[in-house]
């Protein structure tokens, strides 16, 4: 039997038990997971608003479209930009000033703006939204030791598919009340952000594992007397077995853009854009598919919006302790992180071919397999992160979170160009869509699922061959260092 010394640390039960380090570790690890709760309400409110919001407004699908699209038209560069000021500026007042912002920019179409506010405001969101996911891991990384970060990693990351699980239920009855409408969806996602920032003023801190912090008073365990020396590059060595999570926080600063041009990285970018693009398409055009194509009613589509969500947390959850299994037993990051995340890529662009043939029930739960397998994205940049010293883990990971989002500027626009071309448009106000325009919205969103379907199985075998942290840090700190 297990006794309360013998507790492993950084654990759950640890946290109960004994340790202030611990307590605040898992503490601020819930509040960053209701941080990304607020961030995907964030983005998928605009799905959600798409019928009401197209025909007050008077957009075409494809305009609307557009402004899905303009979430991510900062967000890449909004996301390299902060991911490399955070190697200087503790990511606690980096995490306070977004909070901030996501709240403050949802007022104005509260206010009665139009198209133009909204099409503005969202381009703004986006940017203060880009370096959430990477500075969430940055900063939860700093609270665990290298091999317990895949838990607590993918519990930030499962706040992202709890934003729209908990959000799209209640923002859905806000826009259905005739007292309310759905302009007061965007005001309570602003009440709810002051109210968070407030909350993370007060237990918003900078781990002992940070590249930032200064002290180590508030950890469980005592702190060594010295800080460990980075492990010599000679015995980070890029070979079968060899897991670089035994070294990762002792590694040294390489140049950053070697690490870009990596195969890793690259490969990291091309399987992120796909799941952007699953991101995109269900914050913009989910709830509209389920409505036209699968025909739910109307006080269902928020309850069926969730399911890809429930499963986006459930495959995080599972993965999140997969990994963490594999690796106390050894297992490279490779097989532990990448190959697991490519595999699920690769579950998911199944789904989406086999959509296009599909209506009803069965497409209910194709579409949310597909959509909710596309939601484990995190899982490539707290790989990656394995690759590199903590002081330029923001960097690298804002830097691919940045580029995988074009998957999130081309979906929106993609799915909406489609359902023009296939001759869909909306019906007016207070007039029903008929069969035809249904059958014509179906059509264009058929064929942006197979083009997608094809690209996730590609980029999934990609993944499991070349996402490989633990060779890559081993040639990165043998030629960059270790040889001058």
């Amino acid at each position: 039997m297990t006794t309360q010394s013998q507790l492993p640390a950084h654990t759950l039960r640890a946290a109960v038990v004994h340790g202030r380090m611990n307590r605040r570790a898992w503490l601020v690890t819930g509040a960053l997971v209701v941080f990304q709760i607020i961030n995907f309400a964030d983005k998928a409110v605009i799905g959600l608003v798409a019928d009401p919001a197209m025909r007050d407004l008077g957009l075409t699908a494809g305009e609307f479209g557009f402004i899905g699209s303009a979430f991510f038209f900062l967000f890449a560069i909004a996301a390299v930009a902060v991911g490399f000021l955070a190697g200087k500026v503790p990511t606690r007042w980096i995490i306070l000033t977004m909070g901030i912002s996501w709240a403050v920019l949802q007022f104005p179409m509260l206010f009665g703006g139009g198209a133009a506010v909204l099409l503005v405001t969202r381009i703004l969101l986006g940017a203060a939204e880009g370096p959430a996911t990477p500075i969430s891991l940055q900063h939860v990384h700093g609270w665990f030791p290298a091999k317990e970060r895949g838990l607590p990693s993918s519990l930030v990351a499962i706040g992202s598919t709890l934003g729209p699980i908990i959000a799209a239920p209640v923002l859905a009855w806000i826009i259905a009340n005739p007292a309310l409408g759905w302009r007061w969806a965007f005001g309570f996602l602003g009440i709810v952000g002051l109210l968070w920032s407030l909350c993370w003023l007060v237990v918003g801190r900078d781990g002992p594992y940070s590249h930032t912090a200064r002290k180590r008073d508030e950890a469980a365990e005592p702190a060594p007397a010295e800080e460990p020396e980075p492990a010599p590059a000679s015995e980070v060595r890029a070979g079968p077995g060899n897991s670089i999570a035994d070294k990762a926080d002792l590694l040294k600063i390489v140049p950053i853009r070697k690490v870009l041009g990596t195969r890793m990285f690259v490969a990291a970018v091309l399987a992120g854009a796909g799941c952007f693009w699953a991101q995109g398409f269900l914050t913009t055009w989910s709830p509209k598919y389920l409505a036209s194509v699968v025909a739910l009613p109307p006080e269902m589509i928020g309850l069926f919006s969730t399911f890809p969500w429930v499963l986006g947390a459930l495959a995080l959850l599972a993965l999140g302790y997969g990994s963490r299994f594999l690796m106390r037993r050894g297992v490279t990051v490779r097989w532990a992180l990448g190959a697991l995340f490519g595999a699920t890529l690769l579950c998911s662009g199944i789904c989406f071919l086999l959509l296009p043939g599909l209506g009803g029930t069965p497409a209910v739960i194709v579409v949310t397999l597909g959509a909710g397998l596309a939601m484990t994205y995190p899982l490539a940049p707290t790989a990656v992160a394995f690759a590199v010293c903590s002081k330029q883990r923001a960097a690298v990971m804002a830097t691919l979170t940045g580029l995988a989002s074009m998957g999130g500027v081309i979906a929106p626009a993609m799915v909406g160009t489609l359902m023009d071309n296939a001759g869909y448009a909306p019906a007016p106000k207070g007039v029903r869509e008929t069969a035809e325009m249904a059958a014509k919205l179906a059509e264009g969103m058929n064929s942006a699922f197979w083009m997608i379907g094809v690209y996730l199985i590609i980029v999934g075998v990609i993944s499991i061959l070349l996402l490989n942290p633990d060779r890559t840090a081993g040639r990165l700190q043998e030629k960059f260092v270790y040889n001058g």
